[in-house]
């Protein structure tokens, strides 16, 4: 049994009085310390996949249909789990670093207490005899993981302010409140975004080292495939709510099956094309009141046939562990 298994989700947002699909039957599984990308364009439904995950949806936002099944001790749907037990899961066993770390992290508590705040709200995890102990151990469970996570001076910055701190510096603090209580399962929400490369790497680096050292699985969401790149084992690609593509991470970057995959690709820079015009995808995705018929990538396709604008092809295998949802690919259902 995978460490997750999603079936069939379908998550809704509400615009006036309406609700409109945004993530349209995804199925997708992930395995115990499995590193697994979710790509694709700003808009695609990756964060609502994420955030669905440990049900953390805005209240425009629901769940119409699927399950979740998260298998630990025992096997659960966290779509039909209630508040209480969701809330002994998430941090412990689920953890996420969210999009924008400055926003994320309360501005009125230090630094080391709201890293510590996660091992307060899990105490079984160090299970002291009383609660000076308890204090004493959440912090040097602090200083510990700062320290793994290469921070200079940690108990400085453990008395530091999130202003005081840069992006690079935040995005990090958001990976240790994430790591501390050693979760299964780390969902890593755009992490990288509007970072300088040196700061990327590093990100992935700890990413890479959490992975590693606590056998942690991750989620890895991103609009940019060349990020993750030489980071994540497979890739799944997210196009206007539905899998387009899914396989191992080096067959879809080096030989994309969907057009709009063999489009993400193209638009990645390479030094063989400098001083050329970078690449895009004419056109721009669907609205979630306007989606087409048939495929949705259809109208923007170079490739497209009639019976694109017709009907939805089916997510169909192509290949060893290979999937893709097109016409042209062939194959049968996944």
């Amino acid at each position: 049994m995978a460490l997750l298994e999603v079936r069939n989700l379908t998550v809704s947002i509400r615009r006036g009085k309406k609700y409109y699909t945004a993530v349209d039957g995804i199925n997708f599984r992930i395995e115990a310390g499995e590193i697994i990308a979710l790509a694709g364009e700003s808009g695609s439904g990756k964060s609502l996949t994420a955030l669905s995950i440990p049900r953390l949806l805005s209240t425009r936002a629901k769940i119409s249909s699927g399950e979740i099944l998260y298998s630990a001790n025992g096997t659960i749907d966290l779509c039909k789990t209630d508040e209480k037990s969701l809330r002994s899961i998430r941090g412990k066993e689920i953890s996420m670093i969210f999009q924008e770390p400055r926003q994320s992290l309360n501005p009125l508590m230090k630094v080391g207490a709201q890293i510590k705040e996660a091992l307060e709200l899990h105490p079984g995890i160090y299970a002291a005899e009383s609660s000076a102990q308890n204090k004493k151990t959440a912090n040097r469970l602090v200083l510990e993981m700062l320290e793994k996570l290469q921070f200079p001076q940690p108990e400085k910055l453990m008395d530091a302010w999130p202003h005081q701190l840069s992006g690079g510096m935040c995005q990090r603090v958001m990976i240790a409140i994430a790591a501390i209580c050693r979760p299964r399962l780390l969902i890593a929400d755009e992490p990288t975004t509007a970072l300088d490369t040196v700061n990327q790497n590093h990100i992935l680096t700890l990413l890479k080292q959490i992975n590693r050292e606590f056998g942690t699985a991750i989620l890895f969401i991103s609009h940019d495939i060349s990020v993750a790149k030489e980071f994540c084992s497979r890739f799944m690609v997210m196009y206007s709510g539905k899998i387009i593509e899914e396989g191992p991470s080096e067959a879809i970057l080096s030989a994309p099956l969907h057009p709009y995959t063999v489009a993400l690709a193209a638009c990645i820079p390479r030094k063989e094309n400098r001083g050329k015009p970078l690449a895009n995808i004419p056109g721009r995705a669907p609205s979630l009141e306007d989606a087409p018929t048939g495929c949705h990538f259809a109208p923007r396709c170079p490739k497209a046939q009639e019976q694109c604008g017709k009907s939805m092809p089916p997510l169909a295998k192509a290949g060893d562990d290979r999937y893709a949802r097109c016409f042209l690919t062939g194959g049968d259902d996944k």
